[in-house]
């Protein structure tokens, strides 16, 4: 939702009572923000692949890391300081269990395949969360530029590679937001430009107040009068006189973003009021659940990849962060909930061909719970669970010690899991280049493989 702000005396204002300043902080509205961002997609070097262009990634990113003992490896036979304050139950692969807060991805196992023993021997959170949003290590927490990221997230290199299929829709885009966990930093695009940034939804679906920012036009502002062009470029003229627009050629990508905020079918894609109450029920009336419910909207406009980050998961047990059995029990059944019934409905629409759903953190928790009766940070065996109608589900790849301490089979890479994403949406991630801030080819993966018993 546009903010009209800082009108003071000493700006100029056209006849609608926008000053000329105000119109530039508006994004006109977007109109000074969403062309530069579609200029930068335009001049981006091309690539030479053909990507498959009617597919999807949906990321759950769970920031803070979630205990992998609660959910999708459970360890119901090792001692109580280990197996923790939940039990297992069966899953519908005879076998499998899951944890018992977990009955809805239960019911539906053979639709999911889970990874085991992904890993990087890390507990730091800032590496662990460009780990796994890159496929490459990230600066450590106490280090002078532990805010710095150094390769673009997946979720930028499929921006850079893909459009959206519906007209003016970003190709990557954040549900609800990109906030809520401890150095939650990496999922932007650094050297590939910021027209491959995730656009953000910033506002909770689940909210009766949920507005998406640049989609709706300022009070007194008629459709009309934006999409006249006439007065809308005299007010960029009048902006780039005042040396506040450095481009020449900004009129076309400013058309660009009069689409995106005026087409009917962008605003269609992010208007969850539209999908029936019973549908809005089945998700759950929470965050998860309806964050999920517009990620299924915006993969059926089209969108290639949509990250669901909804809150942190970091639950030592030490005020300000809950005990395990505290964060479990607020935080698992919704997300059961949002992941099966995104699942189902994938499926019944016809779209679980297409779409990759993937669920993950930085790392897991550590297997021996804490004197405070939470678990910290744990990077040497963690669970990545995959779903796609697409592939091989209904199988568990790798296994872990009895406690959850270590891989005991088949120890899987951060860069493994990157390139299994790009391989669902037929990118070559060992073959694609693109230049680092010091002009540097480098590569999307360098050494990672897709994990073949997903689709062998």
């Amino acid at each position: 939702m546009w903010t009209i702000t800082g009108q003071t005396e000493n700006n100029s204002y056209d006849c609608d009572g926008l000053s000329r300043r105000s119109f530039l902080r508006t994004g006109v509205i977007g109109a000074l923000t969403l062309p530069l961002y579609l200029q930068m997609k335009a001049t981006a070097s091309p690539q030479t692949i053909s990507p498959i262009s009617n597919r999807s990634v949906v990321l759950f990113w769970l920031s803070g890391g979630p205990g992998h003992m609660e959910t999708y490896d459970p360890k119901p036979d090792s001692p109580s300081g280990f197996r923790g304050p939940f039990g297992a139950i069966p899953t519908n692969v005879p076998g499998v269990h899951f944890g018992e807060l977990m009955p809805a991805q239960a019911r539906i196992m053979d639709k999911l395949a889970v990874v085991r023993t992904v890993n990087h021997g890390s507990g730091d959170h800032t590496k662990g969360n460009h780990w796994m949003l890159t496929g490459f290590e990230g600066p450590a927490f106490n280090a002078a530029d532990n805010t710095v990221q150094r390769r673009p997230s997946m979720g930028s290199v499929v921006a850079r590679l893909r459009q959206n299929q519906t007209q003016g829709l970003p190709p990557y885009i954040a549900v609800p937001n990109l906030r809520g966990g401890t150095d939650n930093l990496f999922h932007y695009s650094t050297y590939l430009g910021g027209g491959s940034n995730p656009f953000i939804v910033e506002s909770d679906p689940n909210d009766p107040k949920y507005k998406v920012r640049n989609l709706t036009l300022p009070g007194g502002l008629s459709l009309s009068r934006l999409t006249d062009r006439r007065r809308i470029l005299q007010m960029v003229d009048e902006s780039r006189r005042h040396g506040e627009i450095q481009s020449d050629d900004m009129n076309i990508y400013q058309q660009k973003a009069f689409d995106m905020l005026t087409g009917r079918s962008v605003v269609d894609a992010f208007d969850i009021s539209r999908e029936l109450p019973t549908t809005r029920d089945r998700y759950g009336r929470h965050t998860f659940g309806q964050s999920a419910l517009l990620a299924r909207r915006l993969v059926e406009a089209g969108t290639p990849f949509v990250t669901v980050n909804c809150v942190p998961w970091d639950h030592h047990g030490t005020a300000p962060q809950m005990k395990t059995e505290e964060g479990a029990n607020k935080l698992i059944p919704p997300l059961d909930r949002a992941v099966a019934a995104l699942i189902e409905d994938l499926e019944a629409r016809g779209l679980f061909d297409s779409t990759l759903v993937v669920v993950m953190g930085e790392f897991g928790r550590t297997p021996r719970m804490n004197k405070d009766a939470g678990r910290d940070h744990w990077g040497n065996t963690f669970s990545v669970t995959f779903a796609s109608g697409a592939w091989n589900m209904g199988q568990v790849i790798g296994r872990s010690s009895p406690r959850g301490e270590y891989v005991m089979e088949r120890p899987i890479s951060p860069q493994d899991v990157a390139a299994t994403v790009y391989h669902f949406l037929g990118i070559d991630s060992r073959s694609v280049s693109f230049e680092d801030k010091s002009g540097r080819p480098t590569y999307v993966i360098e050494k990672g493989n897709p994990i073949h018993e997903l689709f062998a």
